[in-house]
């Protein structure tokens, strides 16, 4: 046993999260028989949500097509921030697309102020995805050369991120021979193209080059995201803290948002994954599509991943769960009383949920997390002997940049054989990233 002195914490009264506690027939009902497996197959568009998507607009008529492809895709969930050409403002204005898309737009690559707010550095890296709608004939020769004298092709150059390009001209400029030479150089490259489709042009003439439509180019997003790596396999993840209660409005808890867990969840499920998420009190919404089971404590959180193990092909522990609870909570509120100056706790230790997991003689591909503040590989490398995990992703919770509530994170990601460095990015990018080096880890199904 363990005993700390601790000071007074503020919180909601614990009854509020009894009263969502599940019972393990409960933990069955929600993660069991009923998972996504047998329901329809998703729509790829709900692959959009929590999405960061960089719109371009370059110069062209179809550019009066952008706020309605703008306004699609944030109500499929994306956060969409607009780059807009000379050109383009010349067709539509700028105060329209700030309108619908809630953010200041861009147009200039030498602008103090839009670089005080949001350098064009940190836009390409805040994208998870680069469009562009319309795309013009000269923008399309631009990006097969690298141009990078403007503030879109800057962003192109320093973008990682996947790249989508809705061509919109003229029907003779789209077959034009040196057009097509540059179509060819961006696919090659791993661009890919939404259109043109064929039809009735602004000029009078008819054929190929019109861009396509706004929900059409909005599907042709979802789909950059949307893979089959985890098709047909069952991930089970834990996301938050756990909360260890001393009396019936105090606790034992950490500074865990969630955030990174329900990002692999995401990431889970655009894999083609089914996925059950169990956390701990977070204020977060999921997807629909998880199967999610709220807990409160350790104990709670243990019992909830045991009712589902059995299935899982994938279990990654990224919950940060307490390591002690107190011995014997109160049932009343402990009060202090006169000449009070400190309290001492007895502690138990809480029961080591991934370790629990990784014993199992049919146990799934087992991925934990550390969560550091010093000797980062150190401490990691000895959590995954010591655990006996396949995976480890190690992170530093003592930058503020990307520890517990950021929005970012960067990691390294250890196995008994190797080290991948993770740079910084957001979150939802960096589980995609884990997701994928997952799914290449993981044993044939069968």
């Amino acid at each position: 046993m363990r005993r700390i002195s601790i000071v007074r914490a503020h919180c909601r009264p614990l009854q509020f999260y009894r009263a969502r506690r599940c019972l393990p027939a409960q933990f069955r009902a929600l993660s069991g028989n009923n998972r996504m497996t047998d329901s329809p197959s998703p729509s790829p568009l709900q692959s959009l949500r929590n999405k960061h998507i960089l719109l371009g607009i370059t110069g062209g008529i179809a550019a009066y097509k952008s706020p309605d492809l703008v306004r699609r895709m944030r109500d499929l969930g994306a956060d969409v921030r607009v780059v807009m050409s000379r050109g383009a403002c010349e067709f539509i204005t700028p105060l329209t697309l700030q309108a619908v898309s809630g953010n200041r737009v861009h147009s200039e690559l030498l602008d103090a102020d839009a670089e005080a707010a949001m350098g064009h550095i940190e836009l390409a890296r805040w994208a998870d995805a680069v469009v562009v709608a319309p795309a013009t004939a000269d923008f399309l020769a631009r990006a097969a050369a690298g141009r990078a004298d403007d503030l879109l092709g800057t962003l192109l150059a320093a973008s990682d991120a996947p790249l989508l390009l809705a061509p919109a001209m003229n029907q003779a400029m789209w077959r034009d021979a040196a057009t097509q030479a540059n179509v060819g150089q961006l696919v090659a490259r791993g661009v890919q193209l939404a259109g043109p489709d064929s039809g009735d042009q602004a000029c009078g003439d008819t054929g190929a080059g019109r861009m396509r439509e706004p929900h059409a180019i909005a599907q042709a997003v979802a789909e950059l995201f949307a893979n089959k790596m985890l098709s047909g396999r069952h991930v089970l993840i834990t996301a938050g803290p756990t909360r260890e209660a001393i009396d019936p409005v105090r606790y034992l808890s950490n500074h865990s948002s969630g955030k990174m867990g329900f990002a692999l969840a995401d990431a889970a499920l655009e894999a083609g994954a089914s996925v059950t998420l169990v956390c701990g009190p977070v204020a977060l919404a999921s997807n629909p599509r998880v199967q999610r089971v709220d807990v409160e404590s350790a104990e709670q959180m243990l019992e909830a991943v045991l009712a589902d193990i059995d299935s899982a092909d994938l279990f990654i522990g990224a919950a940060a769960v307490a390591d002690f609870r107190v011995a014997k909570n109160s049932a009343q509120k402990i009060k202090k009383q006169h000449g009070q100056t400190g309290m001492t706790l007895e502690l138990v230790q809480n029961p080591d949920i991934i370790a629990t997991v990784a014993k199992r003689a049919a146990k799934p591909m087992v991925v934990g997390f550390a969560a550091e503040t010093e000797q980062l590989l150190k401490h990691a490398r000895a959590k995954l002997e010591r655990k006996g995990l396949d995976m480890i992703v190690a992170n530093d919770v003592s930058r503020a940049d990307i520890g517990f509530g950021a929005d970012a994170n960067e990691a390294v990601l250890l196995s008994r054989d190797q080290e991948i460095e993770l740079g910084k990015c957001s979150k939802g990018q960096l589980a995609r990233h884990l997701i994928k080096l997952f799914a290449q880890q993981l044993k044939p199904a069968g």
